[in-house]
């Protein structure tokens, strides 16, 4: 993460690139009619290779090309992965999974399905869900760097375009079926998953024309698992406080514990299909359906260790490490010591460390539906198209989530202790003289903690005589319930689109001309239906036999990735399967208890929320016109671009009359914008073997759905920062450049290399306020408004940042804003593709071998919006610097781009054999995805460290027909590192992912 650039360096590669050959990827999304080069009838892993780069070779921008191995055979089962293989490409993962794409650097990309814009099941702009869509209904991926006019409008990075088989190329029937299972190394509920696919195309030449169609569908399920321990330490100690644990030096003491069990279950059907009808050789009629049906179910838990930040003036760590904070904007932020090992005892009167539990069944369900008809007619000079297109995303998202709170029946505030004590409160509710005596539904547990060897590790000490047994961890009488956490919001997407081209051919330089015209209406919609209901007393809150019913021992393999020894291994949560078939059979055993028990509090079912409304549509008027050209050695194509958007916002206003209650009124804003987009492409054959190419070109990104929105969501919990829209965003605009030089030296082999330069302004960019803390007390203001920033969440737990239990504090909030600076991505991309092949006389059966390598260099600058640390932070970098009124502030820069990258890919292909594996490297980069929540505790993006990953797959070939394989994903798996303030500085978030098998085989009828 810390290569740079210089700009000596950027001009010597650029100019020798003239001398080399380039790099990678795209090409434009044409209409049908141009897309006629894919090839069906050969496979394996060569002819996949030399089919893709011919295809890349003849276009007139800078394109990169995947093509299947065989039918629904993409290198990797994934599509994010897939598209990994691609230079200047890295991917994001949840739980190990592919779900992101960056394209040089940035998130800011499209997603098309033949030529066709797709929607994602959030707000965002990128697209369908990349693990929505089985790779196995598509038979090639294109990415496209460099647009031409006649590229739709909206991506900054590139345009993904995923393609499926065309009938009326095909010579000769298509069919065939793949059985797989698939296994994770992490995972307790299955051995072997089901994948499945199958695929049928054919065309038949009739007396009306010539007609074709191609299905394919597939089922899968993917039970995949991650376990992620955190670590706080943004707290200090001062060797001056005189406090019992003070040090001779000072230290960052512990803040707050997390072991997270992430849990994900696929299940995942798709189907795609294309009819297509020739009257004549003039004529072409087609209809593409795409649908995909996905359900994600959650079963994750989660282990609090809470309240420890409140013991830190007298529990003293026994180990300590240096941590060197490094630099932000050239301010150097010194080091300082930290705690690495250590025991928390319980509180004095014994309310503190808490220990929760926490079950989560954040789930979605998605059906996204893609269907475009047209038709085209070629004539002697003249080809005409039209194109009727629609898009839409329909998703829920069920969630019932849940927090228990352990009492420990070794603590000097037992249930029966503060039972008594709420009885004691109520009775002299109206004595004024009376001491309220502690009856939170909460008590202390001792902790032990061992951060040593890049293990964030806790535990409950055994031998401690407060420390519960593994008897009473799981006996349900000890556990009282803490939060219910009910959500089954909706939201549905769409696009609809008319598009218009055509082509006139010219026998001159200008080979032809293409004008057209696109009408697109956009939608988003979102509801938000939640229930969120917090219990603070123990007078409210059940003990989990009142609902035992409900309770399961939560997994107790946390050791199984990494072999830690320290862990909590007994607790309790509810059945996820359970509470996420029946949410409203739950949902009534946990008001039963609570009437049960006494309690005052009511779960209310879900409900839509006024502030968690938009629906927003656009209407976007685009007209191009492009001019081919080609001369000598020169070929390519210039043109505009024009947009004209309306955008119609609706939202809820929210007022309160003079009782106080609610009002609600929807209120309806409207907008426009128009842009012009001019756009160059030039290549350049200037050897029979190498091909030089340039492009220039104008762009713009749309902010997604919801940061326009002014729609708020609340948590229970008082970390999380609140999202908050801007409805003032602009769309951001980028110039971009490329100069690449390709050389084609052998069948199925390239050498390239490739720089590119992107100048961005109104840069989305996020920003996080953070509600003052007091730097002795910890405490945040708890009522509302929020002077010192952030915004009061009404139904946040006050938990330690407040004198009291209760409920209402204020909170951070983020939110996006537009970069009033200009910011620049620029970077330089290498690629080698050697095939040995040619060499079989020579090296007979080495001959097999061939590689795919890539390395991207890149690099951020500019910018002007800067993050602060939180007023904690600042205290510790008070005492690490020796500035006593620092307010450090740094340039967030891009999230998510990583300096440097690479991909290494060694395959073998001979004797029916067919092998391939793949390393991954990406160096550290910036996220705002940390661990179980959004919130970043030192008020800056955490660093996620360098890592690789290791994968591979056989197959063999039994006879013309069968094939049979075995694929490995993550084959040591690699864990994830991210560390706080920068690389290398404060470890505070591990993710350790599991390895994942499949096996199957392949029949071709």
């Amino acid at each position: 993460m810390a290569h740079k650039l210089s700009r000596i360096t950027l001009a010597v590669l650029s100019a020798t690139s003239l001398n080399f050959a380039s790099s990678v990827l795209a090409q434009e999304n044409q209409p049908e009619a141009d897309q006629d080069v894919e090839v069906i009838s050969v496979s394996g892993i060569r002819s996949s290779l030399t089919n893709a780069l011919a295809e890349k070779r003849s276009a007139n921008n800078l394109v990169e090309v995947i093509q299947s191995e065989d039918i629904g055979k993409l290198p990797d089962q994934n599509l994010a992965e897939v598209l990994e293989n691609v230079t200047g490409v890295q991917i994001t993962r949840t739980a190990g999974v592919g779900t992101g794409v960056q394209i040089r650097g940035t998130n800011a990309n499209r997603t098309e399905i033949n030529g066709v814009s797709t929607v994602g099941s959030g707000s965002g702009r990128s697209g369908i869900n990349f693990e929505d869509v089985s790779a196995a209904i598509i038979s090639a991926v294109e990415v496209t760097k460099a647009p031409s006019a006649k590229t739709i409008e909206g991506s900054v990075g590139g345009t993904v375009n995923l393609r499926t088989i065309r009938p009326l190329q095909l010579d000769e029937t298509l069919a065939s079926i793949r059985v797989q299972g698939e296994n994770s190394s992490l995972s307790t509920d299955s051995t072997f998953t089901p994948r499945l696919s199958g695929t049928f195309g054919d065309n038949w030449e009739l007396d009306a024309g010539r007609f074709g169609a191609v299905f394919s569908a597939s089922y899968s399920e993917q039970d995949v698992t991650a376990f992620r321990p955190r670590t706080d330490r943004d707290n200090s100690v001062a060797s001056a406080s005189g406090v019992a644990s003070a040090q001779s030096f000072d230290y960052l003491p512990i803040q707050f514990f997390v072991q997270d069990y992430d849990n994900y279950e696929y299940e995942t059907k798709n189907f795609a299909g294309t009819l297509e009808f020739a009257p004549n050789d003039n004529t072409k009629f087609f209809f593409d359906v795409v649908i995909n049906d996905q359900e994600r179910r959650q079963e994750s838990s989660r282990i609090q260790a809470s309240g420890i930040s409140g013991l830190k003036d007298f529990a003293a760590p026994t180990g300590f490490e240096t941590v060197n904070f490094g630099s932000l904007d050239g301010v150097n932020l010194g080091s300082i010591q930290a705690a690495t090992q250590g025991v928390i005892p319980l509180d004095a009167d014994g309310s503190d460390g808490n220990l929760r539990f926490s079950g989560d069944t954040n789930s979605r369900i998605t059906k996204s539906e893609i269907y475009r008809l047209g038709g085209e007619w070629t004539g002697e000079n003249l080809k005409f198209s039209v194109e009727l297109a629609s898009s839409s995303s329909d998703t829920t998202t069920p969630s019932f989530n849940t927090t228990l709170n352990f009492i420990n029946p070794n603590s000097p505030l037992d249930s029966a202790t503060l039972l008594a004590n709420a009885e004691l409160n109520a009775a002299n509710a109206d004595n004024p003289d009376w001491v309220e005596l502690y009856d939170s539904n909460e008590n202390g547990t001792p902790f032990i903690y061992d951060l040593t060897g890049g293990a964030l590790a806790f535990g409950i000490p055994t031998g401690d005589a407060t420390a519960p047994t593994a008897e009473q961890l799981l006996d349900p009488a000890n556990v009282v319930l803490r939060d219910v956490n009910i959500g089954r919001n909706k939201s549905e997407n769409g696009e609809d689109a008319f598009r218009t081209d055509f082509t006139y051919y010219i026998d001159s330089i200008i080979t032809s001309v293409d004008v057209g015209y696109r009408y697109s209406k956009v939608t988003s919609l979102l509801d938000e239906i939640s229930s969120n209901v917090g219990l603070r007393d123990i007078a409210d809150s059940p003990s989990g036999d009142l609902f035992s019913e409900l309770l399961v021992a939560g997994p107790d393999n946390f050791n199984d990735a990494d072999g830690r020894e320290l862990y909590v291994r007994d607790f309790l949560v509810l059945d996820a399967e359970r509470v996420a078939s029946d949410p409203d059979g739950a949902l009534a055993i946990l008001q039963n208890a609570i009437d049960q028990h006494g309690g005052s509090v009511s779960i209310d079912a879900p409900t839509s929320s006024s502030a968690g409304f938009f629906d927003i549509e656009e209407k976007t008027h685009a007209l191009y016109a492009q001019a081919n050209f080609e001369h000598g050695m020169f070929r390519g194509n210039f043109g505009l671009r024009y947009l004209q958007t309306d955008v119609t916002s609706t939202g809820n206003s929210i007022t309160e009359d003079g009782d106080g209650n609610q009002l609600v009124s929807q209120v309806t804003t409207k907008g426009d914008y128009n842009f012009v987009l001019p756009r160059i492409n030039l290549v350049a054959d200037v050897h029979d073997d190498v091909v030089v190419r340039a492009g220039w070109g104008k762009d713009i990104r749309r902010p997604d759905f919801n940061e326009l929105s002014t729609s708020v969501t609340f948590s229970t919990s008082p970390n999380p920062a609140v999202s908050i829209g801007n409805p003032g965003l602009q769309p951001e605009e980028v110039t971009s450049f490329d100069l690449s030089a390709e050389w084609y030296f052998s069948e199925a082999s390239v050498l390239s290399v490739g720089f590119f330069h992107k100048k961005r302004t109104d840069l989305f960019v996020q920003q996080q306020s953070n509600p003052f803390e007091d730097s002795v007390t910890g405490y945040r203001d708890i009522t509302d408004p929020c002077e010192g920033g952030g915004i009061f969440n009404p139904i946040a737990d006050v938990n330690v940042f407040g004198p009291e239990v209760g409920v209402g504090v204020c909170v951070p909030t983020t939110t996006q804003i537009n970069d009033s600076g200009e910011t620049t991505q620029k970077g330089i991309e290498f690629a080698l593709q050697y095939d040995l092949a040619s060499f079989e006389d020579d090296l007979g059966w080495a001959s097999g071998f061939g590689i795919i390598a890539n390395y991207t260099i890149q690099e951020f600058s500019g910018g002007e919006a800067v993050n602060g640390a939180t007023s904690r932070a600042n205290t510790v970098f008070a005492l690490s610097t020796g500035v006593d009124d620092i307010n450090v502030t740094a340039v967030q820069g891009l999230l998510d781009l990583s300096e440097n990258a690479y991909n290494f890919t060694l395959y073998y292909e001979k004797y029916g054999v067919s092998a391939r594996m793949r390393y991954t490297w990406r160096e550290a980069y910036r996220s705002t995805d940390f661990g179980s929540t959004s919130s970043l505790p030192w008020g800056f993006p955490v660093v996620q460290e360098d890592r690789g990953q290791l994968n591979a797959s056989i197959n063999y070939d039994v006879n013309d027909q069968l094939n049979i394989g075995i694929e490995a994903v993550n084959i040591t798996e690699s864990e994830v590192e991210q560390s706080c303030i920068n690389e290398g500085a404060l470890l505070c978030y591990q993710g350790l992912t599991d390895r994942r098998i499949t096996a199957g085989a392949t029949y071709r009828f």
